[in-house]
């Protein structure tokens, strides 16, 4: 195990691994504090985008120390890309977090093309951004985590049977509701951070309305963010309209589904979405 995060991030391995499907990523794995798994094995939340989201997430696990709300003690395992990839993560998760065959919304491309005016982003970069987005891959990398990574963490950190969490923000809170749908049991909790449902045609809705009421047991925690809905982008106007919409529809089907209104932008919010997800979901 690299030594790299050492010192910024104590507790933390950091190890590369090649998928199934032949995809190199990066994992951060983050222990508890006084972690024995002989005798106290935890299970696992996973984490997406762990080139953004580790350093803003992983020291949450001193929560698990808290005297006035503990949180059930858990490994985390942050996922993202390694190498030269690692550079260019934000479009790579486009690939990895969105559903096979999700719609692209056109606010959202007019986002991507408002990035190309204002010269902060290339026209090389905006073609590559969306052309991940016309081949997503979101049911490869599920099996990635379940299927090849999971394995490995269970062997090397001696992790518990079962009880395991997954939390994502934004295409990341999207995939973690492609996950739930998925009807998967693998996953005891997952969090779903403003997830980027930009397009009212959302392989979310179908997915939901193919259920009908056989919902899954899995519990499920949305968060969005205040300002997504006051500010005038409409990429995240749409982002939270449709969050309003699918948690309307999950509600009427009685499903076991928390949500909260974060204080924050869409930039600004994963922390404190994923220290919701851990407050409602695994507080002991």
């Amino acid at each position: 195990m690299s030594t790299m995060w050492q010192g910024c991030l104590p507790h933390t391995d950091y190890f590369e691994m090649r998928s199934g499907g032949g995809l190199d990523y990066g994992v951060w794995v983050t222990t508890p504090p006084r972690y024995d798994p002989a005798t106290a094995p935890a299970p696992v939340v996973y984490v997406l985008d762990g080139n953004w989201a580790v350093g803003m997430t992983a020291p949450l696990i001193v929560t698990q120390l808290d005297p006035m709300q503990s949180i059930q003690p858990y490994v985390q395992v942050s996922v993202g890309y390694a190498g030269q990839e690692a550079e260019h993560w934000d479009r790579l998760r486009n690939r990895d977090l969105v559903p096979p065959g999700e719609p692209i919304a056109k606010e959202f491309i007019d986002a991507v093309e408002m990035g190309v005016a204002a010269g902060t982003t290339t026209r090389e970069q905006a073609d590559a951004y969306l052309a991940e987005l016309n081949d997503s891959r979101g049911d490869m990398f599920l099996n990635f985590l379940t299927d090849d990574l999971h394995p490995r963490i269970a062997r090397d950190y001696g992790t518990a049977p079962s009880g395991h969490g997954l939390f994502g923000y934004s295409y990341g809170g999207l995939f973690s509701l492609y996950a739930w749908l998925t009807k998967s049991t693998f996953f005891e909790s997952i969090g779903a951070g403003s997830p980027g449902i930009v397009s009212a045609d959302s392989q979310v809705f179908a997915r939901l309305e193919a259920m009908g009421d056989a919902l899954p047991a899995t519990k499920l925690h949305v968060t969005f963010n205040e300002q997504e809905i006051l500010g005038d982008l409409a990429v995240y106007q749409n982002l939270t309209q449709h969050t309003a919409t699918f948690l309307h529809r999950l509600t009427a089907h009685g499903g076991p589904v928390t949500s909260a209104l974060m204080h924050e932008t869409h930039v600004t919010g994963l922390q404190a979405s994923f220290l919701s997800y851990l407050r409602t979901c695994r507080a002991q």
